[in-house]
């Protein structure tokens, strides 16, 4: 089997596949969600049928040994022994200015991404971890890395310079990078083969437990919402998102907070987490039916600032033709999208609500017939892309 396993550890997840290149075929799938927490799931799915468990997963690194294991397992298993996968290619989240392309992965490749740890507390950590695990399961393939920066490369120096000092930026590199970009890549190229349009302007939302929103001019990045660090933008599942940055100055000068404090609390405290006490959105949109005023609230204010990076993306390209919502929210919350579009008639933005309610891991349009910008919800396919990228490195 000439077969790709692409791991893309999350801050809480892990999604794999087995795809056989070049034919792009999905020989497994897995998800192991909720890392850390009581309710730990890993769900396993093959041509022979789908295997769900509920286990206690402490790390990614106990998630990804069960995983291999199921995957090679002699009854339910679709591999026989590690030496059938060929390559392994890993998300990795930041890439610096030293990463813009897909690469091969060595002990100096290892040493930049721990050199990033500081910059992608949640992300680049486990991303490792994904690497050295699958380097022990699989010593005689190639681990590949997919950095999730690359496609911002492209977002002009208007947008993505911070205005600081020079030396800042020249120096010492101080500049948007962007993230998820592996996922905003695939999405942008979906979307305009949906359309049936070569080129355009889109903007595509990217909703999980981390968010982002990008606006894309004829396939390429033109700004971002996520910067030098994965933690600015949007309200997140534990992030906060955009903060005035004299509230951090603040918390360390007058409450008397260290910087490792206040690091943790922005990335690990705050977001949804922060605002009600949950990080998992299922979580808050059951209780905000309840009657949660904190959920409700909390909801609002997510959508609130989504509204304002779609309405200040559209100033910024000059027009739009299509917004996307995409991920594990993006695609699942109809409560979510409802929120961020209404409203939003002036802009030509309006949702047919029959089809914003309908499940589907279809791409699809959720907008009214005749409405000047169309609004879809296209599933994101990460893993197909680290594949894609990974066989033209190493096939």
């Amino acid at each position: 089997m000439n077969a790709i396993l692409v791991i893309n550890s999350g801050s809480s997840s892990i999604k794999l596949q087995l795809i056989k290149m070049p034919g792009e075929t999905v020989v497994a799938s897995g998800l192991i969600e909720r890392i850390g927490q009581e309710s730990s799931a890993l769900h396993l799915t093959t041509k022979k049928g789908k295997i769900s468990e509920e286990i206690s997963i402490p790390d990614h690194e106990a998630g990804l040994t069960e995983f291999t294991k199921l995957l090679m397992d002699k009854e339910n298993g679709v591999i026989k022994d590690a030496s059938e996968i060929i390559a392994v290619g890993h998300r990795v989240v930041h890439g610096g200015i030293k990463f813009t392309d897909t690469t091969v992965v060595d002990e100096e490749v290892k040493q930049a991404i721990r050199d990033l740890f500081d910059l992608a507390p949640l992300h680049n950590p486990p991303n490792l971890k994904g690497i050295e695990v699958a380097e022990k399961i699989f010593p005689n393939a190639k681990q590949v890395a997919v950095f999730d920066t690359a496609f911002h490369q492209t977002i002009p120096t208007k947008a993505k310079r911070y205005a600081i000092p020079d030396e800042f930026s020249d120096e010492h590199q101080l500049q948007v990078f962007g993230f998820h970009g592996i996922s905003h890549k695939y999405v942008s190229q979906k979307t305009f083969e949906f359309l049936k349009k070569p080129k355009g302007k889109i903007i595509t939302v990217h909703l999980g437990n981390g968010c982002s929103i990008t606006a894309v001019k004829d396939g390429k990045s033109f700004d971002h919402s996520l910067g030098f660090a994965p933690v600015n933008g949007l309200i997140m599942g534990t992030r906060s998102g955009d903060i005035d940055h004299s509230v951090i100055l603040y918390m360390i000068d007058k409450l008397g907070y260290t910087t490792e404090e206040v690091n943790e609390i922005l990335h690990k405290k705050s977001g949804m987490q922060g605002l009600t006490g949950f990080s998992d959105l299922r979580d808050i949109e059951a209780e905000a039916e309840k009657g949660n005023e904190k959920c409700q609230l909390a909801l609002e204010m997510n959508a609130y600032r989504i509204k304002k990076y779609i309405g200040a993306y559209i100033a910024a390209m000059n027009g739009v033709d299509a917004i996307v919502f995409t991920a594990g929210i993006g695609e699942n919350s109809d409560v979510l999208r409802e929120l961020v579009c209404r409203d939003m008639e002036y802009l030509g933005i309006e949702l047919e609500g029959y089809k914003n309610d309908i499940r589907s891991k279809e791409p699809r349009v959720i907008s009214k017939e005749g409405a000047r910008v169309s609004v879809l919800v296209i599933p994101t396919n990460e893993e197909l892309e680290i594949a894609k990228e990974t066989a033209e490195l190493v096939l």
